[in-house]
């Protein structure tokens, strides 16, 4: 296995949220682009990646948006990452990829297409719920069979209560969490991404420890997503 499990915090809309985050050993903070009541301003994400640290992931989640915005948006903001939330095809995934460093192409669970993940040119899969930010946790089984299991995230109805019992059932490389660590949309409570961020960790850490021969044993090789 990978020695690190990516946790993505996502639907910052704060400084103070994204300093809390990092600080409790957030991989990624994510800024929500796309309409949604987390959604903030290009500038506004701008200036609170500046001031996080450089190996902390920056990620711009947009929903069907033209790929050129995409890109334009990324870099105004000085962001490190693109999460690609919609109905984006394989084409406009590989024109973005070829401009930002590193993507993140989602699709909801159970979607046939997620068997052509390598066709979009993606770094990482991930694969949440059929209404992305409801907080609904969808069935796992229709996560299962994922060929690299290093780079693939899960998110949709996680919270410090699942978290654990998803990373022990996928062992996926990385979770993304928004709703599960809210106190009230777009603000995060500090003892939720306390608790959300040390289960996972801690199961992430238990399977390795348990399994020693689970990277001999597993498909594909581990993803760093710092290298990009």
């Amino acid at each position: 296995m990978s020695d690190d499990l990516f946790v993505k915090i996502c639907g910052i809309t704060s400084e103070a949220d994204a300093l809390l985050s990092v600080s409790l050993g957030a991989s990624a903070v994510g800024f929500m682009f796309a309409p949604s009541p987390r959604q903030v301003a290009v500038r506004l994400a701008g200036d609170i990646a500046k001031r996080l640290p450089e190996d902390v992931l920056t990620v711009g989640v947009f929903r069907d948006e033209a790929p050129q915005r995409v890109v334009e948006a990324v870099r105004l903001a000085g962001l490190g990452a693109a999460q690609l939330h919609g109905h984006e095809t394989a084409e406009e995934t590989q024109w973005v990829r070829a401009r930002v460093r590193t993507v993140i192409k989602a699709f909801p669970a159970g979607d046939p297409t997620i068997v052509r993940f390598e066709d979009f040119g993606a770094d990482f899969l991930l694969v949440d719920g059929p209404n992305p930010g409801s907080g609904q946790v969808f069935d796992w089984r229709l996560a299962e069979g994922v060929s690299n299991h290093h780079r693939l995230i899960v998110s949709g109805g996680l919270r410090p209560d699942n978290v654990a019992q998803a990373v022990t059932h996928l062992r996926p490389g990385g979770v993304d969490v928004s709703t599960g660590v809210e106190s009230a949309p777009g603000r995060k409570d500090p003892l939720l991404l306390r608790q959300f961020i040390g289960n996972a960790r801690e199961a992430y850490t238990g399977l390795a420890a348990r399994d020693p021969l689970d990277e001999a044993a597993m498909a594909g090789e581990p993803y760093d997503w710092r290298d990009g």
